[in-house]
């Protein structure tokens, strides 16, 4: 090679423009397998703040269970299978330890979630869980994640229609207010889960995700349970069957296969999904509660599912 050609070549790269950042979108539209995912997901967790009302037990015993069965369903699954047994043992410490504190944090959204569904109507208290969505959002900006315009005004959008579907019911007792604040943290709680669980889903399978998350959910479930005084048995037959009900739909049906799409779906639109949960649970409440709704839930829940379609297609590229 010449001197001149490597002059040109040394000049070339000296004018050549720097790479260009390449910033992550916190939404995109769902691949059409998580989207049919999501529909059963959101459709079972609905059915989460009727069962918790009508549940005659205590808040934290509830909570307690559907984590600790789930629990139970999953080690000898894990366990049983060599596969995941290797996974298991290999799994490396940060993973690992990002299970573990996705569970305590998931455990905390119940020790708020589940109370709140008691102490306020089931419309007002699932309606303020349902700003999860905006936490997502915020956790997905300050981790650095692009969150496009078109998805926070679908964000306004869908929170402006929780606000019409709970009738903006902040509720004279003290009792429902409190129920009304604990939903909110709930949300806040619900968002960094889902976050830290997209992180561990990207290394870990859902079994042995599921297995250490809802274990630890359940560890801190009993301290939860031991700080509020609250027993964890000595109620009826009937509590039993709506806990195993919420195992069943809102625990595998709902929160598993939220972990499920989390792999390939972003946080961010799994939480604005979850939306939906809204006007179910307030159908089903009116149903089989005599929980009236709001005469606002038909706009309400055109609002939310306005704003979830500007959400999913926020990233227009």
């Amino acid at each position: 090679m010449t001197a001149e050609s490597v002059a040109s070549a040394g000049g070339a790269a000296a004018t050549a423009p720097p790479p260009v950042a390449v910033r992550v979108s916190a939404v995109h539209r769902p691949p059409k397998a998580d989207m049919a995912v999501l529909g059963v997901a959101v459709t079972a967790v609905g059915t989460s703040g009727p069962l918790i009302a009508a549940a005659d037990a205590p808040a934290m015993a509830i909570a307690f269970w559907r984590n600790a069965i789930a629990t139970a369903v999953f080690a000898p699954y894990v366990l049983a299978r060599r596969g995941l047994r290797a996974e298991l043992r290999g799994l490396g410490a940060r993973t690992t330890l990002l299970a573990l504190v996705s569970g305590l944090v998931l455990g905390a959204h119940f020790a708020t979630w589940t109370p709140s569904a008691k102490l306020s109507s089931v419309a007002s208290a699932t309606a303020f869980a349902a700003t999860q969505p905006i936490f997502a959002a915020v956790v997905a900006r300050a981790m650095g994640h692009h969150v496009p315009r078109r998805a926070w005004s679908g964000i306004v959008v869908a929170f402006a229609g929780v606000i019409v579907l709970s009738g903006v019911d902040f509720h004279a007792s003290l009792r429902a207010f409190e129920g009304d604040l604990l939903a909110l943290t709930a949300a806040a709680f619900a968002a960094v889960y889902m976050t830290i669980g997209g992180e561990v889903r990207k290394t870990a399978s859902l079994p042995t995700y599921a297995l250490l998350c809802y274990g630890a959910a359940s560890v801190f479930l009993i301290g939860a349970a031991v700080a509020t005084g609250s027993s964890l048995t000595g109620f009826g037959g009937g509590a039993w069957a709506k806990i195993g009900a919420l195992t069943v739909l809102a625990q595998f049906l709902g929160h598993t296969l939220f972990n499920r799409v989390v792999k390939t779906t972003s946080p961010t639109v799994i939480s604005t999904a979850i939306l939906l949960e809204v006007p179910l649970a307030a159908v089903i409440a009116a149903i089989f509660l005599g929980q009236v709704p709001s005469v606002w839930a038909i706009p309400g829940a055109v609002l939310i599912l306005g704003g979830l379609l500007l959400v999913v297609t926020g990233n227009r590229t």
